[in-house]
């Protein structure tokens, strides 16, 4: 294998593709239940949230990190890659290039509202990672930041649609929105003494591993809430919030000295994304035949 092919396999690794569907099919389920059809728009737009998008999150993400991924006893396989200097300019090329076209297109096929949804959307991607913004070592915000970044392709499927704001709509945006603060949150818990020790301040930094598990376990509750607001049979939804409530359970006691005690949970996490996405794609099968 040539050392071309080994570097632009980092750079697609770094993309995470264990999480490509989290953030298209988000924008393509939205998109569809909106009232959209399987049009080019479509077809765009979940290409790009497929692999483009989540480039432009990890990847950049990576090469701001490398220094803290050295130290990070999780980076390495699906959960990031701890990318080489060598790529690190190519990787920020790849991402800037494969997301343009992509960002362009986007934007003259919608109108104002989605234009700003497209805006904030790319805007806290890059300011997650980015030098000076770094809003990933802006607790709390980082949480937010991260929640918008799963949030903004269904919001962004939603305006492309022209879908009316209804409670359920509302509902269901706001549960999802409190449902990613949740997750990034538990997810922070695994790498407070990793951050710590880069440097990296965080809302487990702030807060501590505990804190943090007890933010997340209460983000989750206050999403079931929410969705069930949704109405029936949306409402339904809410009880898939019940085994991310479980997942985080078992960690309410943590200390930030066991922390990493957390990454199996975490594990489980990525996993469990799977089975809920089945779930929620059987939910609105049942919504659309009624």
């Amino acid at each position: 294998m040539s050392v071309g092919r080994q570097a632009w396999g980092q750079v697609l690794a770094s993309s995470r593709p264990l999480s490509w569907v989290n953030t298209a099919y988000p924008f393509a389920a939205a998109y569809l239940l909106a009232g959209g059809g399987v049009d080019l728009r479509l077809v765009v737009g979940t290409l790009w949230f497929l692999v483009p998008y989540n480039l432009l999150m990890y990847g950049v993400n990576d090469v701001f990190d490398y220094e803290s991924d050295l130290r990070n006893p999780r980076k390495g396989g699906v959960e990031g890659v701890v990318l080489d200097r060598s790529v690190h300019r190519v990787t920020i090329g790849a991402a800037v290039v494969s997301n343009v076209p992509f960002v362009a297109y986007l934007l003259v096929a919608g109108d104002r509202l989605s234009a700003l949804v497209l805006g904030i959307s790319v805007s806290a991607v890059v300011a997650y990672s980015a030098p000076v913004l770094r809003f990933k070592e802006r607790p709390f915000l980082d949480s937010l930041t991260s929640s918008t970044h799963f949030v903004s392709p269904a919001v962004l499927g939603l305006t492309l649609a022209d879908a009316p704001a209804t409670t359920t709509t509302v509902a269901a945006v706001v549960g999802f929105f409190l449902w990613g603060i949740g997750s990034h949150a538990f997810g922070a818990v695994q790498d407070v003494t990793a951050d710590r020790a880069g440097g990296i301040a965080s809302i487990g930094t702030v807060i501590r591993a505990r804190g943090t598990v007890w933010f997340a376990l209460a983000a989750y509750v206050a999403s079931g809430a929410v969705l069930l607001a949704c109405g029936w049979p949306g409402a339904l939804a809410a009880v898939l919030v019940l085994p991310y409530v479980a997942n985080v359970a078992p960690y309410l006691r943590i200390t930030d000295a066991t922390c990493e005690a957390a990454h199996a949970g975490w594990r489980r996490f990525l996993w469990l994304n799977y089975l809920t996405g089945f779930l929620v794609t059987q939910l609105f099968i049942y919504v659309a035949l009624r």
